[in-house]
């Protein structure tokens, strides 16, 4: 079964360094996985297996340790993952698509402590939660974002990453597909 595997926490520098996503490819296919590909260098990975989420998700992890050295959290999602987050948008036409920001976590969390947060009035920053995802608008113009991946993170107790909505229809539309990586 095909999965998206996005790597949280990639850095072009430091201990979580990826040299070059072409090398996770090669990685991930000698540990045993089929039809590896990459989308750019934040992390974000196409692959077939036959392992449940779980599983998945910690040989790509240990993977990646022994041979790279990173110690990267893994978020595990699928085609229907992605497609319920594209058709949940909450944001219209009228908003700037390059600043909507989908976060993703396989990890639960307190529905209580998740309806105070989307309670709270973050001025022109926007937080929704959808059924697969929370989505945020982050306006360029806001002098100090307040909403972040780390902020979800620590409000909710949760591990999760981030990507702009337009990486999220360009995973999705790369499923199924047999390029093995694409920059753009």
């Amino acid at each position: 079964m095909q999965v998206i595997a996005l790597l949280r926490g990639v850095t072009p520098i430091g201990k979580n360094k990826i040299p070059k996503m072409s090398y996770v490819v090669e990685i991930l296919e000698e540990a045993g996985f089929k039809n590896v590909k990459t989308f750019i260098q934040s992390g974000n990975v196409i692959l077939d297996t036959e392992m449940n989420d779980e599983e998945t998700a910690t040989l790509i992890h240990d993977t990646i340790a022994d041979k790279i050295g990173a110690k990267l959290s893994v978020i595990i999602k699928r085609k229907a993952d992605f497609a319920l987050v594209l058709s949940q948008n909450p944001y219209d036409e009228n908003m700037d698509v390059s600043r909507i920001h989908v976060t993703f976590t396989n990890d639960t969390y307190n529905q209580l402590t998740l309806n105070t947060i989307l309670e709270k009035e973050y001025g022109d920053e926007l937080l929704n939660d959808g059924d697969a995802c929370f989505f945020m608008h982050l306006p360029r113009e806001s002098s100090k974002k307040v909403l972040n991946n780390n902020y979800l993170e620590r409000k909710l107790k949760i591990v999760a990453t981030t990507r702009k909505l337009t990486v999220v229809k360009k995973l999705y539309n790369l499923l199924d597909k047999t390029k093995r990586h694409i920059q753009w």
